[in-house]
């Protein structure tokens, strides 16, 4: 083989290496979970999931489970994120907000980003760092690894988190964990698309997720007929 033939080669392989890094960062291996396991119900920590707990916006008795599946790096979700916000907020004391991470596969940064919602919630930070992955999206979304690490590291430092302790979480398995177990209970969801809302099992819709005043009707639906 000449020269010119072996750099062809060279620059081949260094392509599909950097493909299939890529690509790994991104793909997380699904969790076995039980065949009775109640995939709406709040996840809560115990010996048989790994300690695993669902993120809850607000803590309350309500019957009424609203459940998003998101990609941070997804622009709906992105765009979609203030409303749901704003209705989080509003009904925090009448229903239960969680968010699960559900990743899509062409999304190179969605995993990382994921992981870096995770470590801060482990200091207690996870809805400011939600918050923020959403709004500031396209500050992050197209950077390379090396870019996006010390992207996430600032913004851990500006929630006022120990940065080291937030890298090291990023790496973890106990973070790896959590978002393989959103991403089984998703997949046991049969959703195939982000943002997915289910309220009390049931899928919502995008013509009513996507409409402020739709999804606000339909949730003061649910709370009348549960009273």
């Amino acid at each position: 083989m000449n020269k010119i033939k072996w750099i062809f080669f060279g620059l081949i392989s260094v392509g599909i290496i950097a493909g299939l890094v890529i690509y790994s960062n991104n793909t997380t291996k699904n969790t076995d979970l039980p065949n009775d396991i109640n995939v709406y119900a709040v996840q809560e920590a115990n010996d048989s999931n790994g300690k695993i707990a669902d993120h809850v916006y607000s803590e309350n008795n309500s019957k009424i489970i609203l459940i998003e599946y998101g990609d941070y790096q997804c622009p709906g979700c992105a765009s979609y994120n203030p409303t749901i916000e704003k209705i989080a907020e509003a009904y925090k004391d009448k229903i239960i907000f969680i968010f699960r991470n559900y990743l899509l596969s062409y999304h190179a940064n969605a995993k990382a980003a994921a992981a870096a919602a995770e470590s801060a919630g482990l200091q207690g930070k996870y809805w400011e760092a939600h918050k923020k992955l959403y709004a500031n999206q396209s500050e992050w979304e197209y950077l390379d690894s090396e870019e996006r690490t010390d992207y996430f590291i600032e913004m851990a430092k500006d929630l006022g988190l120990d940065t080291t302790k937030f890298a090291s979480d990023m790496a973890s398995t106990a973070v790896s964990d959590k978002i393989a177990y959103d991403v089984s209970l998703a997949t046991k969801s049969k959703l195939s698309s982000t943002p997915s809302f289910y309220l009390n099992g049931s899928p919502i819709d995008s013509g009513t997720w996507g409409d402020e005043d739709k999804l606000k009707a339909l949730l003061d639906s649910k709370i009348e007929e549960l009273k």
